[in-house]
């Protein structure tokens, strides 16, 4: 089977998880809807785009490598955001604010997590495979992404070519091997994985709110998500 080779590395990045009111927490693995994003992002769709982005999350099957896990860093943010304020956003349109006067009274205070120096391989391929956008389509899109791509939050630009390559293997973990290893990376990543067929080779499981009804704007409950070690699958 066909596998798209992933690269995931920034000075900053963030595997977001669930967000508790201020708190934007994260995750070790980048999660499906994560994945689901930035391909999409990649491909020109557009947060409307639902029903194209909830099919392209349910086709991807993949493999996540934790070459440097990274170092957890915080950021404490407090910001008075007016209605004059304007934003950056990756269609290369600036954005406005909408409301009230009283709506810009107070400031915004929350805290965000990130990862410093992290950097991830990642394996995956589409059930089913023929179906457009194939594993060909994707990898020209990352080559000639329609908008600029981030890992995790827009600030989170990669800092490498986000496509290694393509690679033919038996299965995710086998395709996963085949990716170079990051400099200065641990000597037994973590392998997390979302494929069910492999699920004997998973020394935990996790119950991760990963997939998301990208039509609604909400999570969808929660997935499984495997766990097992660069060593245990190369000696499997």
């Amino acid at each position: 089977m066909q596998h798209l080779l992933l690269r995931l590395e920034s000075p900053m990045m963030s595997f977001g998880a669930v967000a508790v009111d201020n708190l934007g927490v994260i995750q070790r693995w980048p999660a499906v809807s994560m994945l689901s994003g930035l391909l999409g992002n990649a491909l020109g769709y557009r947060r409307t785009d639902g029903e194209l982005l909830n099919r392209l999350q349910a086709r991807l099957i993949w493999a996540a490598r934790l070459d440097r896990p990274g170092i957890p860093v915080q950021d404490f943010q407090t910001a008075k955001l007016e209605k004059n304020d304007r934003g950056w956003t990756t269609s290369g349109e600036v954005e406005g604010r909408a409301g009230g006067g009283p709506t810009y009274d107070s400031p915004h205070i929350r805290k965000r997590d990130y990862v410093a120096d992290g950097s991830v391989a990642v394996a995956l391929r589409l059930a089913p495979a023929d179906e457009s956008p194939t594993l060909d389509e994707l990898a020209q899109a990352l080559r000639y992404p329609a908008r600029p791509l981030f890992v995790g939050r827009k600030s989170c630009l990669p800092s490498t070519q986000v496509l290694l390559g393509a690679c033919d293997a038996t299965d995710l973990l086998a395709a996963l091997t085949s990716a170079p290893r990051a400099d200065g990376g641990s000597r037994t990543p973590s392998v997390f994985f979302n494929d069910g067929d492999l699920a004997d080779r998973a020394r935990r499981r996790h119950r991760a709110s990963d997939e998301r009804r990208f039509d609604l704007d909400v999570h969808a409950g929660a997935v499984t998500v495997f766990e097992t070690t660069l060593d245990e699958v190369q000696a499997a």
